[in-house]
């Protein structure tokens, strides 16, 4: 098989095609049109480049549809070429995706972001964080302050990922129906708290971040951040950045399960390299937004019973997962 007969494979034969053959499923809640995320048991592949190309989160295999083709059981490239020469004309379900039209003609990330109102009491944004990702106002009140928060269409947030320097790179977008990242943007980091503080705290989500910060009632000392769910090499190069920092003490504050555990690692050895303070807090639930709603509820169940007020974020310190201040 020459040059021009693998390009062409290539080109018409997508990496969705051999895994939803080989019985993988698509994770809608957990895609986007940009990233497609395929799970089979405990294995996760996610879909890049328009079904181009591809990558394990949990490890660092990646690549074309032949090297996908080898990573699902193909022996070398030959058998591998005959595995994706057999997909051609297959065509892999697509997923129904529930997201706002994306505009034909888009400006810059600077633009868009600064053509967007900030949440406030009432907006559909910010019911959304308070009622059903159950924030506490003071904790989104402080975040819209900063400058880390956006209404985006269909009652979504659009929370800010900036550099060092504080440029505006793109920003994660979570609603009742979608969760994505801004088309054009760059992941690199969520931060809310003192840019210049010695505890970071690395999360998965920036809910995750301000829901953690309302547990630990937003410590003064803490800058709670966000890779967005993935991990660039802006996002690594960043982390390392912080580690840099006098007197740096990096948290892995990263989601209960088995990806989590891969970035927590990441994390712990961004810190040896760096030769600074590590510590793991572990939600007792999948994330810190579920620990929060749950603490949130017990907190209602109290309230009937005992007649108290209604729970501020002082109120939800000290919850499950958070292990003694690093």
């Amino acid at each position: 098989m020459d040059k021009r007969e693998i390009e062409e494979l290539r080109q018409k034969v997508g990496c969705a095609a051999l895994l939803e053959k080989d019985g993988w499923k698509v994770d809608v809640k957990e895609s986007t049109r940009r990233a497609i995320k395929y799970r089979r048991d405990s294995n996760i592949i996610i879909v890049i480049h328009e079904g181009r190309g591809w990558f394990d989160p949990l490890s660092p295999a990646k690549g074309d549809v032949f090297s996908l083709a080898e990573h699902l059981g193909s022996v070398g490239f030959l058998d591998a070429c005959d595995r994706v020469a057999e997909m051609i004309g297959f065509v892999p379900s697509t997923p129904a995706w529930q997201h706002p039209t994306t505009p034909k003609a888009l400006g810059s990330i600077a633009e868009r972001w600064g053509h967007r109102v900030k949440p406030r009491p009432g907006s559909r944004a910010w019911r959304y964080l308070t009622d059903e990702r159950g924030l506490p106002a003071d904790i989104v009140r402080q975040a819209v302050v900063c400058d880390r928060l956006r209404e985006g269409p269909k009652g979504s947030m659009w929370a800010a990922h900036s550099d060092s320097a504080g440029v505006l790179t793109g920003w994660e977008e979570r609603g009742p129906a979608w969760r994505g990242f801004a088309s054009d943007g760059a992941k690199e980091l969520f931060r809310f708290g003192p840019a210049r503080s010695e505890r970071i705290c690395i999360t998965e989500a920036a809910i995750d971040a301000m829901s953690l910060a309302a547990i630990e009632v937003h410590r003064s000392d803490t800058l709670y951040v966000s890779t967005g769910g993935g991990w660039s090499p802006a996002t690594d190069e960043a982390i390392r950045s912080l580690a840099m920092r006098a007197n740096a003490r990096l948290v892995a504050a990263t989601d209960n399960n088995r990806q989590g555990d891969v970035y927590a690692d990441r994390v712990r050895a961004i810190a040896a390299e760096a030769s600074v303070h590590y510590a793991r807090s572990r939600p007792c639930a999948g994330d810190w937004n579920e620990d929060l709603t749950g603490l949130a509820k017990r907190r209602r169940t109290a309230e009937q019973v005992d007649g108290g007020g209604p729970p501020d974020a002082a109120d939800l310190a000290g919850g499950c997962g958070v292990k003694a201040p690093a």
